[in-house]
């Protein structure tokens, strides 16, 4: 198609647009009058209760004297303090993401046997079919690494003979599968991409055994294969953290609305990953980290906390970095007070940022954590406090970890996938009826069109 052609077809589509745009916009003030809650959320940005979990816990609000008030966040695994779990690894010097797993499956902690059982499980589903590189990732290689994330996903349903099999054990062998090979698809995908589009070397490094998930992550990125102990560490923390967060959140309820449907686990993961995907959800720490080299581009002294500020507060009035009025990695639809998962992060991001000399930039993100929720309350009227969420520190730490950008949602998926295969097997157990909400029709009686009286 030549390019005026090209242009042509372009305008024919805007005007399209402009037809649909007109005819459907809802007058934002009919969902006020027939109690709509917009994404599922009221007033007060409460979510509606959909459905019933045991697998995580968020606590944002306590009682005092008969009134529910904001608190420090808590997040709990099966009924367990993920700070405390956490802790526990860090004291012990040990890397917790597949105990973590485990606990998410199977709803309890492993003995030592069965960790090493489902440490085995995981190594020995490590594996990609036969020319599987070459003849799905290495072709039609994407800059977008969520999509050929879920590409592979989807083609691997075709070398599964069992695809459409619902039994718990076959839904259960698939999840491992995925949780085992999700890194392995992201980092090849990454790799051949940047091959084939950016003319860069070509090299698979193959995930070892005996190495954790974390570990070899950072073996199969490097060319050099090499990477330190505070390194991997802090990895598998943020694997840990990214790992699971209720049945509410966007990818997890697409997890139980698909499955709801009798869909197979590869159609389900795949609808998850599309979710993930969005900036509202998995790509918001891409967003902070873009913002933060955007600040350091138009502010001249990053240490002057007014010129900060005043920047700030340009990303508020839509007049700085992608002017949408916001300052990216500052509050959580659930936590005012704390993130949890931000304060475990922060406790590892400036001994780091030390180990990798990037110190001034440490105290930049610090110094915009401690003024961000002052000036927010400051310029917007807002119903509840503002802090620091998981996306705010997550990117920073992906790249102190020298993860390239393309795979920060990536990354975020690698995590989730366990929390998404616990939403799975939950929703198949429990499963009684398709989710389907209603939607209320609000086409005025006069707008009505009877075909035979059409001009």
């Amino acid at each position: 198609m030549g390019d005026y052609r090209m242009e042509q077809y372009n305008s024919e589509f805007a005007k399209l647009a402009d037809v649909c745009r007109e005819n459907g916009k809802i007058d934002s003030e009919l969902y006020t009058k027939y109690n709509v809650k917009r994404g599922l959320r009221d007033i007060n940005g409460e979510g509606v209760v959909a459905g019933l979990t045991r697998i995580s816990t968020i606590k944002s609000k306590e009682n005092v004297n008969g009134e529910m008030v904001p608190c420090e966040g808590v997040l709990r695994y099966r009924g367990i303090d993920v700070t405390e779990m956490c802790k526990g690894f860090i004291g012990q010097k040990r890397l917790g993401y597949e105990e973590t797993a485990y606990l998410l499956l199977f709803g309890k902690l492993p003995d030592e046997a069965e960790l090493k059982g489902f440490q085995n499980l995981l190594a020995e589903s490590r594996t990609l079919p036969k020319n599987f590189v070459r003849d799905v990732i290495m072709k039609a290689s994407s800059a977008d690494m969520m999509i050929t994330l879920s590409k592979s996903i989807l083609t691997l349903a075709s070398y599964d003979d069992n695809t459409d099999d619902l039994s718990l054990p076959n839904v259960l062998k698939q999840c491992i599968k995925l949780i085992s090979v999700f890194p392995m698809l992201a980092i090849y995908g990454y790799h051949a991409y940047g091959y084939y589009d950016c003319n860069n070397s070509f090299y698979i490094h193959n995930p070892s055994p005996e190495l954790s998930t974390a570990e070899n992550i950072l073996k199969m990125l490097r060319p050099d294969q090499k990477y330190s102990a505070l390194e991997a560490m802090v990895l598998d923390l943020a694997l840990i953290l990214h790992m699971e967060h209720g049945g509410g959140n966007n990818s997890s309820f697409t997890t139980h609305v698909v499955t709801s449907s009798g869909s197979d686990t590869y159609s389900v993961i795949a609808a998850a990953l599309g979710s993930l995907k969005g900036p509202k959800h998995g790509g918001a720490n891409i967003k902070v980290v873009r913002m933060f080299d955007d600040m350091e581009s138009n502010v001249k002294d990053l240490t002057d906390q007014d010129e900060v500020a005043a920047y700030l507060r340009k990303l508020l009035h839509k007049e700085a970095f992608d002017k949408a009025g916001l300052i990216y990695g500052m509050g959580h639809a659930v936590y005012s007070m704390s993130d949890p998962r931000a304060q475990l992060l922060k406790s590892f991001v400036e001994k780091l940022a030390k180990e990798k000399g990037r110190e001034e930039e440490y105290q930049l993100y610090k110094m915009v954590e401690g003024m961000a929720p002052q000036i927010i309350a400051e310029e917007r009227h807002i119903y509840k406090g503002v802090s620091a969420n998981v996306d705010f520190y997550s990117g920073f730490i992906y790249s102190m970890l020298d993860i390239p950008v393309e795979l920060f949602t990536p990354m975020f998926a690698i995590a989730r996938i366990v929390g998404w295969s616990a939403h799975r097997m939950e929703e198949l157990i429990n499963q009684d009826k398709i989710i389907r909400p209603g939607y209320k029709s609000v086409i005025p009686p006069t707008d009505y069109i009877e075909m035979s009286k059409r001009p």
